[in-house]
């Protein structure tokens, strides 16, 4: 397989790219304060640190392939190649994991399973090295393919609780989902996997360094497009809230939520809302658990019956307006999410239901 790209300088050419790519990025992420994409998101700095990692180990393990485009005797071919074997697996594919898991921001995942599920490939491959044979990469392959498709399994349920989280804590949603990074990461990882099995040949190696840009490019624009968000403490324990306040949310809520307006506040969370009538994050989970919804359609719901209230309004008043204007006036951080919460609500598109009223 190498005999057939050290020679060619168009591949080398971007081996070299990658290689700089990854090294800058990783000293991007560590030493430059702020954003330079989105400035006024604040990015969470533990999933800035562990991928600035994963950039790190990817651009030495890079270098540490390098050498093989010079080397000509087959046996130390075969040990560089064993050895980045054994290191890409024990650093660049559990940051791979960790780096995911830190995109879930509803609670802090233990990392020890992570090296639970490497354990095997870093035993299988000092066995590989120590016998300078490849006689367990197939079976090495195997496991890797099942423990992938393993991974996108558990990411697919996280993702599917973290969204639960955020619509139960959050009224507005714009640089907090995660879930179309995990369909695109769990898309690369599975595709990098499957071509292992099928081709090992230039092609491969092609793939594997344009997939290498890719990822350098979407995971920095991810990083920094991802807002940090706050891990809530279970407070029910400890709460001393009394049963007749308890009972009465609705009435707290209609009156500091809905007739102070408070729900027009940008990024409203549950626990601001929670303090702001009285009471705990728990015990308002629990009341919109009991009116069937969750605290995002609440907030959205609310902003919605204030839209159409602008909007008539300003057509009994024959005041001109956009409705990007009103959706802002609204309490909506953007229009794609005004348009979708107004679409969920009365079952048609904003234009239509302007249409419907003409």
């Amino acid at each position: 397989m190498y005999d057939q790209i050290r020679e060619n300088t168009i591949f080398i050419i971007l081996y070299a790219v990658v290689t700089a790519m990854t090294m800058i990025a990783s000293c991007y992420l560590l030493f430059r304060q702020g954003n330079a994409f989105a400035r006024d998101v604040t990015p969470p700095l533990r999933l800035r640190r562990w991928t600035a990692a994963y950039f790190a180990a990817a651009a030495l393990c890079h270098l540490w392939y390098m050498p093989i485009f010079f080397l000509t005797s087959s046996e130390d071919i075969m040990m560089t190649d064993l050895v980045g074997g054994l290191l890409d697996s024990m650093t660049v594919f559990p940051l791979v994991i960790i780096v995911m898991l830190n995109m879930l921001q509803d609670r802090r995942r233990p990392l020890w399973p992570i090296a639970l599920m490497i354990a095997p490939f870093v035993v299988g491959g000092i066995f590989c090295v120590a016998t300078l044979s490849y006689d367990l990469i197939p079976m090495l392959d195997v496991y890797l393919l099942l423990l992938s498709v393993g991974i996108v399994i558990y990411m697919v349920r996280a993702t599917r609780q973290y969204g639960h989280w955020l619509r139960d804590n959050y009224a507005d949603l714009e640089h907090k989902e995660v879930w179309q990074s995990f369909v695109i990461l769990a898309f690369i990882l599975l595709v990098i996997v499957f071509y292992a099995f099928v081709s090992e040949g230039p092609l491969f190696q092609y793939a594997i360094q344009v997939i290498g840009i890719i990822l350098v490019v979407y995971l920095l624009w991810r990083v920094e497009t991802l807002s940090e968000l706050s891990i809530p403490v279970n407070d029910a324990e400890d709460d001393n809230l009394p049963l007749s306040t308890r009972n009465s949310i609705g009435i707290l809520l209609q009156q500091h939520c809905i007739d102070k307006q408070l729900y027009l506040q940008h990024d409203l969370t549950q626990q601001q809302l929670a303090t702001a009538i009285g009471t705990n994050r728990f015990y308002l989970s629990q009341y919109f658990s009991s009116m069937g919804m969750n605290y995002n359609a609440y907030i959205n719901d609310l902003r919605i019956n204030h839209f159409i209230s602008l909007y008539r309004e300003a057509v009994a008043a024959q005041r001109s307006f956009t409705i990007q204007q009103l959706a802002q006036e609204s309490g909506f951080y953007s229009y794609s999410t005004f348009s979708n919460a107004f679409k969920h609500k009365t079952g048609q598109s904003v234009r239509a239901w302007m249409k419907a009223l003409i």
